[in-house]
């Protein structure tokens, strides 16, 4: 964690804690008051609560009672399993929740010392970007004695309540926390990356392929220390109707564990039988099982050794904890939310991934050019009047994963605004020295899109190949305001960076050397009919693109006559009678051959369409032909901020 944590409202927990021991009193917080400002931001929503400290409540309270775990809380009133399955899920992670409730021994009650207990806490959770240490006092809600939130299954024990306390400071109030999505929390308390799959969709039921793989996926998370919490679209069934098989709809499940089951050794020879592929859960209430195959007490278990049933610690209780066959899981269940912890760390035996993060806006403006609000890709005339993100693929081939999140709406809800934006991105294959806004799609390539979604966050995994990209985060609709930001995770560093310039910055160089007249693009889509270099029949060739003196060349491509480049190039030029010549080289250790090329006059006038040229030998135009041609896409413009 980044020892740089910013103070929200600006309050300081050791100041704080430090004049109320000096003048002998217990906390109070006046920027989140035990008021019904602080548990409503509905005015006409009021009930009978009566706030409360943990020693109102019980004789000897403690801030955790032997340690942490899943089992440790239950919901209450309020509607945030979705908090409290993220909080099962962290609960399992003493190195994660250790960052959350810091200094945790020095936050505990003292029986010993009772004076130096201020009645302060403070916890810490990662938003947008940074941690963020929130404080609050322990006066808590409750009616008739019973605290009416969130609260542990022990009477003595205040973690989960105070750590809901601060996150409803942090959104505004309480009843803002009603409904949400495990991934935000999540991605809140670890500064994870949030990926929501859906089940139905993605047919993971049905393709048991599939369902392998996201096995694998899911393991492969948990082992590295992500979490997974998983629901049941209510679709025209009420909120938390209970299925024939005992699971709760529009109900949010924390996934605590995730194994591959070994039976008796009477099945050893029965290969399909010698392992089960199973996951646990826990119902946030506690309570409320699953009653198909499996379950706790199901004829199922009976094949399960005694060892191997300690070692998956199956209890026979009604605790809201119970294990399922990934099958039935992947059957039963709609969507699944995964928060991967994405290893950045040097000092790992794990893959480790570079990191580049950065803030932006959606902003609107009159001016098309300074537009940066122009909606999805459906939106042509304005889709690229975004924010745009240049970055670099180093290697041949590498896995990109992204996360775009908007900023957290819940502060917005007592305005009515409170719902997220539904956002997504594109990103596009661009020419590879380009340095500047994109203004018009012609020769660049759409390689993926996210899906577009109205959750906090959305992202993106995928494989690229070696280039330069542009990544455009949008809203769905155009003209609609708020912040973001954009982690990019790859292999080596990708340069990321935001393209602000339209065009190239004139400057007092400029006047004396002269400024760019034209902008000419290039993409070099293929070659076929090359000489042969080597005694398989094959070559090693890639392309110089040259123009006045600027020039860019292609990644080599092996053993091969007839090459796909798909090459893209950008260049400004300050004579507009420069031409551009395309050569084809064939690589080789000691000394590249020349295999021919082509000239291109680079004018307005020019054809747009893709044109398929003979190549030539070194000389004008009249250059004696050369085995060989290749497929050339070029435009050009007066106007250096069209393309």
């Amino acid at each position: 964690m980044s020892s740089s944590v910013q103070l929200f409202r600006d309050q300081k927990y050791q100041e704080l804690k430090g004049q109320c021991l000096q003048q002998g009193r217990l906390f109070e917080d006046p920027e989140f008051p035990a008021s019904d400002e602080s548990l409503y931001y509905d005015s006409a929503a009021k009930g009978n609560v009566e706030w409360k400290r943990p020693q109102d409540l019980c004789e000897d309270p403690y801030l955790l009672v032997d340690g942490m775990s899943s089992h440790d809380f239950h919901q209450g009133k309020l509607g945030n399993c979705w908090f409290v399955a993220a909080c099962s899920c962290l609960a399992l992670r003493k190195s994660l929740w250790q960052q959350v409730i810091p200094d945790y021994n020095e936050q505990e009650w003292d029986p010993k010392n009772p004076r130096k207990y201020a009645g302060i806490f403070r916890f810490r959770f990662w938003r947008f970007g940074e941690w963020t240490e929130v404080v609050v006092d322990d006066l808590l809600p409750t009616e008739n004695g019973e605290l009416i939130y969130c609260h542990s299954n022990v009477r003595n024990e205040f973690w989960s309540a105070l750590l809901e306390k601060a996150y409803a400071k942090l959104a505004g109030s309480y009843q803002a926390l009603d409904g949400g999505c495990a991934a935000e929390a999540l991605v809140d308390f670890t500064g994870a990356v949030a990926e929501s799959i859906n089940l139905a969709e993605g047919k993971y039921g049905e393709v048991i392929s599939e369902q392998m793989k996201l096995f694998e996926d899911l393991m492969k998370v948990h082992k590295r220390g992500g979490f997974i919490s998983c629901s049941i679209l209510s679709s025209g069934q009420p909120s938390e109707a209970e299925t024939e098989m005992g699971l709760v709809v529009g109900h949010a499940y924390s996934v605590t564990a995730i194994s591959k089951l070994c039976l008796g050794e009477r099945l050893l020879f029965s290969f399909k039988a010698e392992k089960l592929f199973m996951i646990r859960l826990r119902n946030p209430w506690g309570r409320k099982e699953w009653h198909g195959a499996w379950s706790d007490s199901s004829k199922e278990w009976k094949k399960v050794s005694d060892s191997e049933r300690k070692n998956l610690g199956l209890t026979v209780e009604n605790n809201g904890e119970f294990w399922m066959t990934f099958e039935d899981w992947c059957k039963n269940f709609t969507d699944v939310d995964i928060c991967r912890t994405v290893n950045t760390s040097y000092f790992s035996l794990h893959k480790t991934w570079e990191k580049e993060m950065m803030y932006g806006a959606w902003a609107n403006h009159p001016e098309p050019l300074l537009n940066r609000s122009g909606g999805c890709f459906d939106n042509r005339e304005t889709f690229l009047q975004n924010p745009q993100y240049l970055f670099d693929v180093k290697k041949a081939e590498d896995k990109v994963l992204v996360s775009l999140q908007q900023e957290d709406r819940r502060k917005y809800k007592k305005e009515g605004k409170g719902d997220n934006i539904t956002i997504g991105f594109e990103i596009l294959k661009v020419e590879d020295n380009r340095r500047y806004r994109l203004h018009k799609l012609t020769v660049q390539e759409r390689v993926a899109t996210s899906p577009y979604s109205n959750t906090r966050s959305v992202f993106l995994r995928r494989s690229f190949q070696q280039g330069r990209y542009v990544l455009i985060p949008t809203t769905y609709i155009p003209g609609v305001p708020t912040k973001f930001i954009l982690r990019l995770y790859t292999d080596v560093p990708s340069k990321l960076r935001e393209l602000k310039a339209d065009r190239p910055k004139m400057t007092c160089w400029s006047l004396l050397c002269g400024y760019p007249r034209r902008v000419t693009q290039i993409k070099v889509h293929s070659a076929e009919g090359l000489q042969k270099q080597n005694r398989s029949g094959g070559a090693d060739p890639y392309v110089l693109i040259k123009c006045e003196n600027q020039s860019r060349r292609s990644p080599v491509q092996h053993d091969t006559t007839s090459p796909v480049f798909n090459t893209q190039v950008i260049f400004y030029s300050k004579d507009i009678d420069s031409p551009v010549t395309i050569q084809v080289w064939n690589s080789n250790l000691v000394s590249d051959q020349f295999l021919g090329q082509a000239v291109l006059a680079a004018s307005p006038g020019a054809p747009h369409e893709q044109q398929r040229l003979r190549l030539r030998g070194r000389g004008g135009g009249e250059a004696a032909e050369v085995p060989g041609h290749i497929s050339v896409t070029l435009l050009c413009s007066d106007d250096l901020g069209e393309l």
